[in-house]
C-alpha cells in the first residue's frame, strides 16, 4: 500500500514578493462549478470565442473569464481590469506551453495510478461524491472521465515544472541581499511561533479488534478461493482502501519501492493470479489480501483488499507507558541525545527520519506558528519550557492520525516582525521563489519561440467587447 501523504500545514508567506509561482505548481483543479461551466462552454464553442492557441490547444475567453473569477477570489482587495485579465490569460498560455513541452519529454509521464490519486485528493477537497454530482449533473464516474484530461494535463506540467526548479538553489549572500531589498519597514509580523521535536507511539490495537479484522478479511478470502466470488467486485464492497475500492482494489504499474516493506515483499512472493495469505501492515493498521495479475521485473500490477482494525478500541496505557520509560532515560541522562532516541523509539516515520523533529510537510520549515497547531499540542506545549520534555500526552498528528507523544521544546520566539537572525530559512525560501519564479520566466519566454503561440486579444480589443 502507498504512503499516505501529510494533510496541509503551510506557514504564512511574507510580503508581496513572496508569494508561490503563479504556475501549475501553485494552480488548483478547477473547482466543480467552474469545471461544470468550462465543459459546457467547450460545448458551446459558437456562441465562445478562442483567444489564443497553444500548440494544437485552444485557449477560450470563457476560460480566462472563469481564471480571472478564481483570481478575484484568492487575492482580496483586487478589483477586474483589463490588465489582470491579460494577466489570467497570460497565465493559462504558459499552463499550456508546459503541458506541451511535458508531452514531448518522453522522460515524463502521468500514469494512472497518478491520476487516480489526484483524481480522489480533487473529489475529497470539492465535499465528495454527492456534491460533485450535483455540481456537474452526473454520474460521479462521467465526472472522473470528465476531468482526467485536466488533472493528467496538469501532473505532467508539475513534473516538467519541478525537474526544472529542483536544479536551483540560492546562495547565503543571495539570501541576505534580497532581504535587503525588501522595504524593511513593511515587513509584516510573524506570530508567536515554536520549535519542537517529539518521539511518538500509537495506542496498540487490542486483540480482540485485531482478530475481528482479521476475521473479516478471513472470510471475504474464502468466499473469493473456495466460493468462486469475484475479488474485485468483494474490493469494492468490503475494502476500507476508498481510493482503490472503486477501482475493485487495483494498483497497477508501480515498482515494488512504491509499497511500504511489508506490502512489497508478499507482492514479490506470491504467485501470478493466486490470492495470498493474510497479512497485517502496521504503516495502515490494518489487514490486506493481494492477488498479482502481472510482474514485469520490480514492476506488478494487483488488486488488494484492506480491512482496518477498529481505531476506537485501541489501548492506550501500552504507548503512555513505553513513551514515560523512554522520557525517564531522557531525563535522567542528561547525554542522551533526544534525536538519537527518537530515531530508536519514534513510531511516526516522517518525524523519525528527521530525530524527531517536527516541521512544516510543505515547506519543512521548523518554526510552527503556535496558535496553527492544533489544541491538543497547544497544551502541551504550553506545559513546559524551553529544553524540556513533556509528559506523555494524547496528540492528532498533522496528517490527523491519533497518537501520543512526548515533547521536546527547542524553541519559543515571541510575535516579532520578520528578520534574518530569526526566520532565516523563511527568508531563503521566498528568496528562492524569486529565483525560480525569474528563471520561469525566462525559460517559458524561450518555449515560446519553440512553441506555436498565437494571442488573438489585447487590451484594446477587450474594452471595445464589454
Amino acid at each position: 500500500m502507498l504512503s499516505s501523504p501529510a494533510r496541509s500545514y503551510s506557514t504564512h508567506c511574507i510580503g508581496v514578493g513572496l508569494v508561490a509561482l503563479v504556475l501549475l505548481l501553485s494552480s488548483p483543479v478547477a473547482s466543480p462549478v467552474q469545471a461544470q461551466d468550462t465543459s459546457q462552454a467547450r460545448s458551446k464553442q459558437v456562441v465562445d470565442r478562442i483567444v489564443a492557441v497553444v500548440g494544437d490547444e485552444i485557449v477560450l475567453k470563457s476560460d480566462v473569464d472563469q481564471m480571472v473569477a478564481q483570481m478575484l477570489q484568492q487575492q482580496r482587495g483586487t478589483s477586474y481590469s483589463n490588465d489582470l485579465w491579460m494577466q489570467a490569460l497570460d497565465r493559462m498560455v504558459d499552463e499550456n506551453i508546459l503541458i506541451e513541452q511535458a508531452r514531448r519529454d518522453t522522460n515524463i509521464t502521468a500514469t494512472d495510478e497518478m491520476v487516480e490519486q489526484q483524481l480522489d485528493s480533487w473529489i475529497e477537497q470539492n465535499g465528495g461524491q454527492e456534491q460533485l454530482e450535483q455540481a456537474f449533473g452526473m454520474d460521479i464516474l462521467e465526472v472522473r472521465e470528465e476531468m482526467t484530461p485536466q488533472i493528467r494535463n496538469q501532473i505532467l506540467a508539475q513534473q516538467l515544472q519541478r525537474q526544472k526548479l529542483n536544479k536551483i538553489e540560492v546562495t547565503p549572500s543571495e539570501v541576505q541581499q534580497w532581504f535587503q531589498k525588501q522595504p524593511q519597514d513593511s515587513l509584516p509580523r510573524q506570530p508567536e511561533s515554536v520549535r519542537i521535536s517529539h518521539v511518538v507511539r500509537y495506542p496498540e490495537m487490542s486483540e480482540a479488534a485485531r482478530k475481528e479484522a482479521r476475521s473479516i478479511l478471513k472470510t471475504i478470502r474464502d468466499s473469493i478461493v473456495n466460493a468462486g466470488a469475484n475479488f474485485e467486485e468483494m474490493a469494492k464492497q468490503f475494502s476500507d482502501d476508498t481510493g482503490s475500492a472503486r477501482e475493485g482494489g487495483a494498483i497497477e504499474g508501480l515498482p515494488l519501492d512504491a509499497f511500504v516493506a511489508d506490502f512489497a515483499a508478499v507482492a514479490a512472493r506470491t504467485p501470478i493470479g493466486e490470492v495470498s495469505r493474510i497479512f497485517y501492515n502496521p504503516q495502515h493498521k490494518g489487514y490486506h489480501i493481494i492477488r498479482v495479475n502481472d510482474r514485469r521485473g520490480d514492476i506488478v500490477d494487483l488488486n488488494h483488499i484492506l480491512i482496518r482494525v477498529d481505531q476506537s478500541r485501541a489501548e492506550a496505557s501500552p504507548a503512555i507507558d513505553y513513551l514515560e520509560a523512554v522520557r525517564d532515560t531522557l531525563v535522567n541522562n542528561p547525554d542522551v541525545p533526544f534525536e538519537l532516541m527518537a530515531k530508536r523509539h519514534s513510531e511516526e516515520e516522517r518525524s523519525k527520519r528527521n530525530g524527531g523533529r517536527v516541521t512544516d510537510p510543505q515547506t519543512g520549515i521548523r518554526d510552527l506558528a503556535l496558535q496553527r497547531l492544533g489544541p491538543s499540542w497547544q497544551r502541551t506545549i504550553n506545559s513546559i519550557e524551553v529544553g524540556e520534555i513533556s509528559e506523555p500526552s494524547e496528540v492528532n498528528l498533522l496528517n490527523g492520525e491519533r497518537a501520543y507523544h512526548i515533547v521536546l521544546l527547542q524553541r519559543r520566539l515571541p510575535p516579532h516582525r520578520i528578520n534574518l537572525e530569526q526566520d532565516y530559512e523563511l527568508v531563503r525560501q521566498a528568496a528562492l521563489r524569486e529565483k525560480q519564479q525569474r528563471v520561469m520566466d525566462e525559460w517559458l519566454s524561450e518555449l515560446r519561440d519553440e512553441i506555436f503561440v498565437d494571442i488573438r486579444v489585447d487590451k484594446d480589443d477587450l474594452t471595445a467587447t464589454r
